[in-house]
């Protein structure tokens, strides 16, 4: 039989695990996506029509008459569907939303998630090399905000801290969450 104290803590563990998660964004959630990667897409591996989610870092934004294209170096998606800078990728690939989206606003750094469907390949150069980009027409696309570094301080007992916590002082000093996407200032 549990007591008063044990259930208290049984229910704050419980409320701080239900305040880590984030929610997939609404735009995100479509029914039946498939879990092929750019990387078997690539691979020839994934077939014309299939439902995808993929997103990563913008590299380029081109908008042309009907429609606008942008270029993403592909990254695993977290739960959320929020892409991880700090995992590497499999690729790159071109997202073509229908219309026009603003090139000072889906700027190249910026995380962007999207879904749609796989529509094949097209040839597109990267410098001098002609690179064949697996193709996403999408249905929903959703531009990350950026997260705002937020430092805190520590106290340790050793002067190298406490595993993935990085001082940069003796016992104490400023750190960063492995959730903030690394050790680097983003923009």
């Amino acid at each position: 039989m549990m007591g008063d104290f044990q259930r208290f803590w049984l229910f704050m563990g419980l409320l701080l695990l239900a305040g880590c998660a984030s929610p997939m964004p609404q735009e995100l959630r479509q029914p039946h996506i498939s879990h092929a990667t750019v990387a078997a897409a690539r691979a020839h591996q994934v077939s014309l029509g299939l439902r995808v989610r993929w997103g990563g870092i913008i590299t380029q934004v081109t908008n042309r008459p009907a429609s606008t294209w942008i270029q993403i170096i592909s990254k695993p998606l977290r739960a959320s569907g929020r892409p991880r800078r700090d995992a590497s990728g499999g690729g790159r690939f071109l997202a073509r939303v229908p219309g026009f989206l603003d090139p000072g606003i889906y700027t190249p750094g910026r995380k962007i998630t999207v879904v749609g469907v796989f529509a094949g390949f097209e040839q597109y150069p990267i410098g001098n090399y002609l690179y064949d980009f697996p193709i996403v027409r999408t249905v929903a696309t959703y531009l990350w905000h950026p997260r705002p570094i937020t430092p805190y301080y520590y106290g340790g007992p050793w002067p190298w801290g406490f595993g993935w916590v990085v001082p940069f002082g003796p016992g104490i000093g400023p750190g960063w969450h492995p959730d903030n996407d690394g050790p680097h200032f983003r923009r």
